[in-house]
C-alpha cells in the first residue's frame, strides 16, 4: 500500500491501475426508453449506455470508473438515422494526465497518476444533472458508492441552415434544424480543485471531450510578482500562476478493427492566382510513431481500413484542436499530440509504472520512438495556462479545455440532410 496525498488530504491507494470501480445502481432517469439505442455488450465492470437523439443519430458506449484515471468509455458506436448498423469508433477513451506546475517552482502536482479521478469521484446531485440520468459506482479506498455519472441530453443550437433559391423569389426554401448533443460527465475534487470530466456526443457525429476545472483557488499557493497576480485588496497577496497540462488517450477501433492508418495534412502557400494566393494542401502518411506540435493549417486523421462510405472514400475522424499553451519545461508536455503503436501497459501520458513497460520508460515522449505503426494509439495534451483574477473568487468559474473528433467521408452526406435534398451529391447530382 501506498499513500497519496490528494492536495493536503491522504488517503491509501494499491497500486497505479486500481481495478475499475464497480457501477452500482442508477438514478431515477426521466428521458424515456423510446429514446434508447440497441444496448452494446459490455465486459465486467462497465455498463451500457444507449441513447438515441431527437434527430435521430444513435450512440451508445460501455462506461466505468478507474481509481486513477476516473470516468472510462469503452466500444464507442456511431449511428446516423440512414445507417444499416452502428459504426464503431473507439475502443477505449479516457483522461492519461493532468499535470499542474506552478510558476513559483514550489508546487506540481501529477493529478491523474499521484491521485485519481476515480479515488476523488465525488456526487453528482439532481440539479448538476437536470432531467438527465445519474449512475452510481463503488469507490473501494472510501468504501461507498458515489453517484458518479451523468448522463443526459442537451441542446446545441444550430445544426444547419439553408436558403435555396427557386426560379422565381417566392420558390426560395429554408432548411434549418437545431441539435442535440449526448452529455456524459463525473466530477472529482483533487484538494481545492474540482474537475469535470464530459464527453460530448453529438448528432452530426462530432466528439468533443473536454475538461472543467472550477472549485477555489488554493489559499497557500500564493508567490510574488512575475509569477502570481494580485488577489484581494491592493497589491499584497499574489495568487500563483499555473498550468494545466491535460492529457487524454484514445485507442481507435473504426469499424471493428483495431487496425488503422494515420495521415497529416498541411497546407501552404504556393502562388498568386487571378484572384488570391493558391494554397495547396499535401498529405503525408504517418508511418511510424509521431511526436508533433500544431502549425498553421495542419491537421490529422485517423483513417478506417475496414469500412468505406457510400461513396468509395475511406471512412475516418479528424482530431480538431482548440487553443492550446503546451509547457516546454517537461518534454512530454511539450507536444501538442502523440500517435503511438498498441501496448495495453501504456496508459498514462506520464508516472506510467506498469512493470511491462518498465523498459520503455514511464512518460509517452520515450515511446513516440519512430516504431511502425499498424495499431495507432492518439494522445492529445491541451495546455492552459492558468494566471488567476479577482473574479476567480469565490467559488472559480469554471474554464474548459478539450478538442474534437470530427467525422470526415464517414457518411456520404451530412447525417442530418432532409430527404428532399438526399439527392444533391456531388457535382453532378
Amino acid at each position: 500500500m501506498r499513500i497519496l496525498t490528494v492536495r493536503g488530504a491522504a488517503f491509501m491507494a494499491s497500486a497505479l491501475l486500481l481495478p475499475a470501480l464497480v457501477p452500482a445502481t442508477a438514478a431515477a432517469a426521466p428521458e424515456t426508453p423510446s429514446s434508447a439505442a440497441a444496448a452494446p455488450a459490455c465486459g465486467s465492470g462497465a455498463t451500457a449506455i444507449n441513447r438515441k437523439l431527437p434527430n435521430g443519430t444513435a450512440w451508445t458506449m460501455c462506461w466505468r470508473v478507474s481509481g486513477i484515471k476516473g470516468l472510462v468509455l469503452e466500444n464507442v458506436t456511431y449511428r446516423p438515422k440512414k445507417e444499416n448498423a452502428p459504426l464503431k469508433v473507439l475502443s477505449s477513451a479516457a483522461l492519461a494526465q493532468v499535470n499542474v506546475p506552478y510558476d513559483s517552482g514550489k508546487t506540481e502536482y501529477n493529478d491523474v497518476s499521484d491521485i485519481g479521478f476515480g479515488n476523488t469521484a465525488v456526487d453528482i446531485g439532481r440539479e448538476e444533472c437536470p432531467g438527465g440520468t445519474i449512475s452510481s459506482a463503488y469507490i473501494p479506498n472510501q468504501q461507498r458508492n458515489v453517484k458518479a455519472l451523468c448522463v443526459m441530453t442537451r441542446p446545441h443550437g444550430y445544426s444547419y441552415r439553408s436558403d435555396l433559391e427557386g426560379q422565381k423569389p417566392q420558390d426560395t426554401k429554408k432548411y434549418t434544424k437545431q441539435g442535440d448533443d449526448l452529455v456524459v460527465f463525473s466530477v472529482s475534487q483533487l484538494g481545492w480543485y474540482v474537475y469535470v470530466t464530459q464527453w460530448n456526443f453529438s448528432d452530426d457525429g462530432t466528439i468533443t471531450a473536454k475538461m472543467g476545472a472550477t472549485g477555489d483557488l488554493s489559499p497557500t499557493d500564493y508567490s510574488g510578482r512575475g509569477t502570481g497576480w494580485p488577489i484581494g485588496k491592493g497589491d499584497r497577496d499574489h495568487s500563483t500562476n499555473h498550468y494545466h497540462s491535460v492529457f487524454w488517450r484514445l485507442n481507435f477501433g473504426l469499424d471493428g478493427s483495431p487496425k488503422a492508418k494515420v495521415e497529416q495534412f498541411d497546407t501552404k502557400v504556393t502562388g498568386r492566382g487571378s484572384g488570391s494566393a493558391v494554397l495547396t494542401t499535401t498529405k503525408k502518411p504517418v508511418t511510424k510513431e509521431l511526436a508533433a506540435n500544431k502549425a498553421l493549417r495542419r491537421w490529422w486523421r485517423v483513417v478506417s481500413t475496414a469500412g468505406k462510405n457510400s461513396d468509395g472514400h475511406r471512412r475516418s475522424w479528424q482530431l480538431v484542436q482548440e487553443a492550446s499553451d503546451p509547457y516546454e519545461a517537461h518534454r512530454y508536455t511539450s507536444k501538442d499530440v502523440y500517435f503511438t503503436q498498441y501496448r495495453a501497459c501504456e496508459q498514462l501520458a506520464s508516472g506510467n509504472v506498469d512493470p511491462s513497460c518498465a523498459r520503455r520508460g514511464t512518460s509517452v515522449d520515450k515511446w513516440a520512438n519512430g516504431e511502425r505503426l499498424t495499431h495507432p494509439v492518439m494522445w492529445v495534451n491541451v495546455g492552459f495556462h492558468h494566471v488567476p483574477r479577482d473574479e476567480d473568487q469565490s467559488p472559480m468559474p469554471i474554464h474548459w479545455q478539450g478538442f474534437q473528433l470530427v467525422p470526415r467521408d464517414v457518411t456520404a452526406m451530412n447525417p442530418l440532410t432532409p430527404d428532399e435534398l438526399s439527392g444533391n451529391n456531388g457535382r453532378g447530382h
